[in-house]
């Protein structure tokens, strides 16, 4: 009986780690072309996007990635740095986004920027 709740307890702990793991990954990592496909996917389904509209947006998804992978070498670990220079870049890429969207989707787009950017204030003070 003890070995088979040890089995049991084992086997428990080998599944909940690897979920972890698999969900790390989904979450922010891959590699660039991977997130700029998932972000993409996540506004064409949120803005009802344009095959054309998608293509243009994955571009400025992969520029993102590649400014971003630069300012990481860049900065190294200075995070008010990196952290003042993700958010330009951030708010640079709103504006290219926003210049492929029609009026419609401009609208929904800035709604959806607002709530993140709260839901990461909330975030935020959580932490601290």
């Amino acid at each position: 009986m003890k070995k088979l709740l040890m089995i049991c307890g084992l086997l428990f702990s080998v599944v909940t780690f690897a979920n972890a793991q698999d969900g790390q990954g989904r979450r922010g990592g891959g590699n660039p072309e991977e997130r700029a496909k998932r972000q993409t996917e996540m506004l064409a389904e949120k803005l009802k996007l344009s095959d054309d509209q998608k293509a243009k947006v994955q571009a400025i998804f992969l520029e993102q990635g590649a400014a971003m992978r630069k300012m990481r070498d860049s900065l190294g670990n200075d995070r008010e740095a990196w952290r003042g220079a993700m958010t330009k870049v951030s708010q640079q890429n709103e504006v290219k986004i926003a210049a492929v969207l029609n009026d419609d989707q401009k609208k929904a787009f800035k709604a959806w920027t607002e709530e993140r950017r709260e839901a990461m204030k909330k975030r935020a003070e959580g932490n601290n």
